[in-house]
């Protein structure tokens, strides 16, 4: 198989390490795979990307792994390339899974192309999709919330939504209230409505 990238490192990341494994395809066709591992913080970072630069490292490969790969993605020097790839398309790979072995197979299948590249959003278009995701999230939780709410309610046969029309509107919130603080009449709670 033709050799695409002759150097280039997979990465295999996790929440506390990550392991790189820096793989070269030397004139003479021999391959050597020079291992190691980093920490997750950002000085550790740092010292992977200076040990990439210095092993003239021109791309590097890793799984999509949500954030704990953002890191890497994101503190890109100049000269690397920084291809995050989908794990589902790596993961047909039989045998005993070590972060180490992971690192290779990655660099293994990065070295002739074999990594579809995952789209990676500019920094500034990825702040734009975490301020508009937020809103929404944070929307379907209260909606999550008010649901959870409900089923409260009708498991006792409750059914406040039959005399009000927004259980969570100013009438809804007061029967709420008087339930909550031990009101039971329902003639009492009726007029709440």
């Amino acid at each position: 198989m033709d050799v695409v990238y002759p150097v280039c490192c997979g990465i295999d990341v996790h929440q506390a390490r990550r392991t790189a494994c820096l793989r070269r395809v030397h004139e003479d066709g021999q391959v050597t795979k020079d291992v190691q591992e980093f920490d997750t913080t950002y000085p550790a970072l740092l010292v992977l990307l200076d040990w990439l630069i210095a092993q003239h490292c021109p791309v590097v490969a890793m799984e999509s792994t949500g954030v704990s790969g953002k890191p890497v993605s994101h503190v890109r020097a100049g000269t690397i390339e920084v291809l995050v790839g989908n794990a589902q398309d790596r993961q047909q790979r039989p045998g005993r899974k070590t972060a180490k072995a992971d690192a290779r197979w990655i660099a293994a299948l990065l070295a002739p192309g074999l990594i579809r590249p995952s789209f990676v959003p500019p920094p500034a278009i990825s702040a734009l999709r975490d301020r508009t995701r937020t809103p929404v999230a944070l929307v379907q939780t209260r909606s999550q919330a008010k649901n959870r709410v409900h089923k409260v309610l009708e498991d006792p046969n409750l059914t406040l939504t039959s005399v009000v029309t927004d259980l969570f509107g100013v009438r809804g919130r007061r029967m709420l209230a008087a339930l909550i603080a031990g009101e039971r009449a329902p003639r009492v709670l009726a007029g709440l409505a």
